[in-house]
């Protein structure tokens, strides 16, 4: 299995990573490469994955789980809760301890499962969520746009702390770069979010080399500014 490239950039110290390679490409390769049927208390005689990545000051496995085809029918049919539940605990048992959902996976299902899977043992892992898709937070609609307003930012971080069961978000990131929002608006607004203790770290996905937000987003955030980490996709390590 590859490993995710880390690329330190300059005096900022902030970090690009393919979060695609970081994180398990989706539940079917998570269930039959890694994690075979346990029940959840059912203890690894040994954790499979035990290195580390520092991402600025953020600490976690090398490997993550991507949790958003669990239940959100994005790519295959929902699981069954149960078993999704023992493979996230499995995944833990075996020394995975970032989680990777968003709130438009689902829309917000997919937040209350991780939420619910890793609420009692929330002292263990990273989780990491997103906003960015204007979504109607009543019906789940989507208009098929983008919207990083900081009112919208602000009401998506106040609806995934109770989906997820948490008080912070320990990584907070753009889905998508709205074009319409200038990044030191939203850089803004999740400095803020920061600052009273709702989010620990923020991130960009995906953030492409030709118009890269993420010096903009150092200098927006002042203060704040180590816990700004550049996560971007596939778009992020292209020529």
């Amino acid at each position: 299995m590859s490993k995710a490239p880390i690329e330190q950039a300059g005096a900022n110290s902030f970090f690009r990573l393919h979060r695609r390679e970081l994180l398990l490409a989706g539940l079917a390769t998570a269930a039959t490469v890694m994690f075979p049927r346990v029940g959840v208390s059912a203890p690894a005689t040994q954790p499979i994955v035990s290195e580390r990545r520092k991402l600025g000051s953020l600490e976690v496995s090398a490997i993550g789980l991507d949790c958003m085809s669990m239940n959100s029918g994005n790519y295959n049919p929902p699981k069954d809760k149960r078993e999704i539940i023992r493979l996230i605990h499995a995944a833990v048992n075996r020394g995975v301890d970032f989680f990777d959902t968003a709130e438009a996976y689902g829309p917000f299902i997919n937040e209350e499962l991780v939420g619910e899977a890793l609420s009692p043992i929330r002292n263990k892992v990273v989780i990491a969520t997103k906003f960015g898709f204007d979504i109607n937070p009543t019906t789940g609609r989507r208009t098929g746009g983008l919207n990083s307003r900081p009112d919208r930012i602000r009401a998506v971080v106040e609806a995934s702390l109770s989906r997820l069961k948490v008080e912070a978000i320990d990584l907070l990131y753009q889905h998508r770069v709205d074009p319409t929002v200038p990044i030191e608006d939203v850089a803004g607004a999740v400095k803020e979010l920061i600052e009273s203790g709702k989010v620990k770290h923020f991130g960009l996905s995906p953030s492409r080399r030709a118009n890269d937000p993420s010096r903009r987003c150092h200098s927006a955030c002042d203060g704040t500014s180590e816990r700004i980490l550049a996560l971007g996709g596939e778009s992020l390590n292209r020529k």
